[in-house]
């Protein structure tokens, strides 16, 4: 099997015609040009060493010179055998709080700004990983199905705010239902839900659904996002922060990490739980811990191993050229001697 490296260059040939129509069209001229002056017996003997059959093989030599100079660039190259290529991996859902009490500032921007930075780094250290994502409140919705496409994950990263689940709440135990639901049942990958909340207000029986993502063989980490002294939350008008949310009796509100909560569901899902800080989110940490498990292959590939064919093209383009070099475009001394006509007639 031939393929080229660079395919593109080839397009460079499309102008071999181009330079073989502006050749005939020199010659034309030229010709054109000797008529001009006169007889074309006299302007012969006037340039005696003027070959135009020389001058045409130069032509030539430059030309085929050229041809595969172009194919040699383009690196055209050979398939050898056929290489197995092994992907191994995990399967990973993230399941990420976007309820109002992810917007408190004790972790610097916020909660939920700082937890999409460190999921956007954590992406960037998937190699042959597959992700997905939910997005949870009062009630879970999926955000990205699993993939190994991590520039569509950042993309859809991006676009999260605290404005994707209308219903307000802290629904751990529906996130991990659907995160269960996003996972191909009859695979054999190790799989993993990485739940970032500040737990508070949890909603459904999140301890339940954790033992029984355990025994599905899902093994789901926490990451506490926000201090134990808590933060108010802060109310925007557009791009404006304009106050802080109050209950009923005007008193400010201030959102505390449920981290005892966070811990049980941690240990219930057989995984771990970190607390994030304005040092570290804690999702390296967790990611470490992850790569302990067991890595199973995710998909095979069949491709041909190529090897490069480039320089041999290059190396005859460089013969051509110092043919072309050595062809001199004016006779040689004993080829004008040469005179058919002026032997005959001495033999006369």
């Amino acid at each position: 099997m031939i393929r080229f490296a660079h395919p593109d260059l080839l397009y460079l040939l499309l102008l071999i015609p181009v330079f073989m129509v502006a050749f005939l069209l020199l010659l034309q001229w030229k010709k054109k040009a000797r008529k001009k002056f006169g007889d074309s017996l006299v302007i012969g003997r006037l340039i005696p060493d003027y070959s135009k059959s020389r001058f045409t093989i130069k032509f030539i030599f430059l030309l085929m010179a050229s041809v595969f100079l172009i194919i040699g660039l383009a690196d055209p190259q050979v398939g050898s055998k056929l290489v197995k290529a092994e992907r191994k991996g995990i399967d990973i859902v993230l399941a990420l709080d976007v309820s109002n009490s992810m917007l408190a500032e004790d972790i610097q921007p916020s909660r939920l700004e700082r937890a999409k930075q460190s999921i956007s780094k954590l992406i960037d250290e998937l190699r042959s990983d597959r992700i997905g994502m939910i997005v949870f409140a009062g009630k879970a919705y999926t955000q990205l199905p699993i993939t190994t496409d991590y520039v569509a994950a950042k993309l859809f990263l991006s676009t999260v705010t605290t404005d994707a689940v209308p219903v307000q709440g802290t629904a751990i135990g529906d996130a991990i239902e659907l995160a269960m639901k996003s996972f191909e049942e009859n695979n054999m990958h190790s799989k993993a839900i990485i739940i970032i909340t500040d737990g508070e207000n949890h909603e459904g029986d999140a301890l339940t659904k954790a033992k029984e993502a355990a025994d599905k063989g899902i093994h789901i980490y926490t990451i506490g996002m926000g201090l134990p002294e808590g933060a108010p939350i802060p109310v925007f008008q557009g791009q404006n922060k304009i106050g802080y949310k109050k209950d009923r009796q005007g008193n400010t509100i201030v959102t505390k990490l449920n981290e005892t909560m966070l811990q049980q569901i941690a240990s219930a899902g057989q995984g771990v739980y970190v607390r994030a800080n304005n040092v570290s989110a804690g999702l390296s940490k967790i990611f470490d811990e992850i790569n302990k498990l067991n890595k199973t292959e995710i998909d095979s590939t069949m491709f041909s191993d190529y090897e490069d064919r480039f320089q041999y093209f290059l190396v005859v383009s460089l013969i051509f050229l110092i043919l072309e070099l050595m062809v001199i475009e004016r006779k040689s001394k004993w080829v004008r001697n040469l005179n058919l006509f002026h032997l005959k007639q001495q033999s006369q």
